[in-house]
């Protein structure tokens, strides 16, 4: 971009400066010293990647940013898509924050996910397919080819199928379908605590 430099800090913030960035918020220093270094470095707030071509790619917010227990920055945008990106995963929402590993909690498509059922044998209410056997396991194939796209402390270890539809506009996603991250760690914190706990 002629006439700016751009860069990406160590947690994968993209940073930039130049002259079309601006100097400061009016009369609030203290405010313009947390996105603006004394170098002129302006901190976007956003995560991003450079690809091999030298494009960057925006991939997150970094208050949407998971740190784990041992200090790893990891974007749960990433995983979220990638987890979506199975047959019968409709929904999805990573966990990790001050966590020793990665977990996630999983919604059923409600389109595919009782036809695929159907087809394998389970004709079952769609609230009963987050416990069945066979749809489990294939949840558990679609998780397995997830995270081969992911370092190992990227990777979900364990998940939790929720029985519920996550519907647009409520406690779990906003009205164009997008995950209410706190929303869900509130709501879920039960079944949260569930899949970090000591396995007998």
């Amino acid at each position: 971009m002629p006439g700016i430099e751009v860069q990406l800090a160590d947690d994968g913030e993209v940073r930039c400066r130049g002259g079309n960035v601006f100097r400061g918020y009016l009369d609030e220093p203290a405010k313009t010293a947390e996105v603006l270094d004394a170098d002129g470095w302006f901190s976007t707030g956003d995560i991003g990647v450079f690809d091999d071509e030298g494009y960057l790619r925006i991939v997150d917010r970094k208050k949407e940013l998971i740190i784990t227990a041992g200090g790893k920055n990891i974007s749960p945008a990433n995983i979220e898509a990638a987890l979506k990106s199975g047959q019968l995963i409709g929904q999805a929402a990573a966990i990790g924050d001050n966590r020793p590993f990665m977990s996630a909690l999983l919604v059923l498509d409600p389109d595919t996910a009782p036809a695929w059922a159907r087809k394998h044998g389970v004709d079952l209410p769609f609230t009963e397919l987050a416990s069945d056997p066979t749809v489990l396991a294939e949840v558990q194939r679609e998780v397995d080819a997830a995270n081969a796209g992911f370092s190992q402390v990227e990777r979900i270890k364990r998940f939790q199928v929720l029985p519920d539809e996550w519907l647009p506009d409520s406690e779990e996603l906003t009205p164009t379908m997008k995950l209410k991250r706190r929303g869900v760690l509130s709501k879920y914190a039960a079944e949260i605590e569930g899949l970090y706990a000591p396995v007998s």
